[in-house]
């Protein structure tokens, strides 16, 4: 899909309105993450060294559920951002109403205004077009810069687009060129990588990968509803009885299709689900009754290597096992690391499986880390984003 960018349209002189993702965590009124606001500056930065330009940046923060809430304000972010910017960020004390207006009417050029947040309004999820057409109003070009939330067409990511010529910014861009190769025309071998805990969730990525890839590798929590089955005996593991029949199914069509399925060949169990349990190997795939499947083994790893090691295109979505719990981190660690040293072009698909390549930090020797995780999810399945498709040429 192709969209229109930054490079598409003369923003001297007006006044941008650009949707980001500040939705970032904050203790004692203080930024404790700032990740998605660096994600964000290339395109502020491009927005402000543009002759006559004033900036209106716009994000939800966190589920105030359309209603005002001081611990929600955006206050914190923009505090933070003026300190990342070294230039001050003017808080807005609403995002639409008399007084934001006034505020962006008296902006002089190079000013940057942060709208309140966008939540504390219930038409910003409904996608109202009323509250879109006031979003709007304050602006002469709108730039969607928040992958993280593309995949909902809410007002200030799908709504607004129908007011203003709207482009993307390059945090999308970057997504979208790492993403729609994939997606459409992968490099073979393709390897994808999906862990996590549930069948349930990912089962649509797999339905959609399992079209495009070489070698499907299956980890974490789901794998156990694949070793069922398959008729292997896997203890007290995370199941999904509904979805037992789906694995037999997504088996076979992988036989069909020729597609290598990578499962666990071994593990490391313990008695119970806790940072506090003993790791025990398991030197096969069927788990003894009473034990829990927490990792993957070392044999599991052996059979993964040398594929990830030949891909010349790889995604990853997921943890391989409770890396949160550094005794049962091994499987995603080491998984992390081969994914690290792929030649091929690799893309680490949003949510755990980013927290781990930040945990391990190997974040930085992957081509592509994504920003957004349900966003990712959606992408991954095949699905069409509004907030991108809404850009659309």
């Amino acid at each position: 899909m192709a969209v229109r960018t930054l490079k598409d349209i003369d923003i001297t002189g007006k006044k941008v309105l650009v949707r980001v993702d500040f939705n970032v965590p904050i203790k004692d009124g203080k930024v404790t993450d700032d990740t998605r606001i660096e994600g964000a500056i290339p395109t502020i930065e491009h927005i402000l060294s543009t002759k006559g330009t004033r900036l209106i940046l716009m994000s939800h923060l966190g589920r105030p559920k359309g209603k005002s809430n001081p611990d929600m304000s955006l206050a914190p972010v923009a505090r933070r951002l003026a300190e990342m910017l070294g230039k001050p960020v003017i808080m807005a004390s609403d995002c639409i109403g008399p007084s934001v207006e006034k505020l962006v009417g008296e902006m002089a050029a190079g000013q940057i205004v942060l709208l309140e947040n966008l939540r504390f309004h219930p038409e910003e999820e409904a996608n109202d077009p009323t509250f879109a057409k006031q979003l709007a109003a304050l602006a002469d070009v709108y730039v969607s810069d928040a992958f993280g939330t593309v995949h909902r067409a809410h007002a200030s990511t799908e709504g607004v687009t129908k007011f203003l010529p709207s482009v993307a910014g390059y945090l999308i861009e970057k997504e979208m060129k790492f993403f729609e190769p994939l997606l459409k025309a992968p490099a073979k071998p393709f390897v994808a990588i999906i862990g996590g805990a549930k069948v349930s969730s990912k089962i649509e990525v797999l339905n959609n990968l399992i079209t495009k890839c070489t070698t499907l590798v299956i980890g974490g929590g789901m794998a156990y509803t694949f070793l069922k089955a398959q008729g292997h005996t896997i203890g007290k593991s995370l199941v999904e009885e509904d979805y037992v029949e789906t694995a037999k199914q997504l088996i076979s069509k992988s036989a069909e299709l020729k597609v290598d399925i990578i499962l666990p060949l071994d593990h490391v169990v313990a008695t119970e689900f806790s940072e506090t349990a003993r790791p025990e190997p398991i030197d096969s795939v069927d788990i003894p009754d009473g034990k829990i499947g927490m990792d993957i083994g070392p044999k599991t790893l052996q059979a993964m290597k040398d594929r990830i090691a030949h891909a010349k295109s790889l995604v990853w979505n997921g943890p391989m096992g409770v890396f949160e719990f550094d005794a049962f981190a091994k499987g995603t660690l080491e998984t992390a690391k081969m994914v690290a040293d792929c030649a091929g072009t690799t893309v680490v698909g949003g949510g755990d499986s980013v927290a781990a390549a930040n945990k391990f930090h190997l974040a930085d020797r992957m081509d592509h880390v994504s920003t957004g995780g349900g966003a990712s999810l959606e992408y991954l399945e095949g699905k069409i984003l509004p907030g991108i498709a809404a850009l659309e040429k």
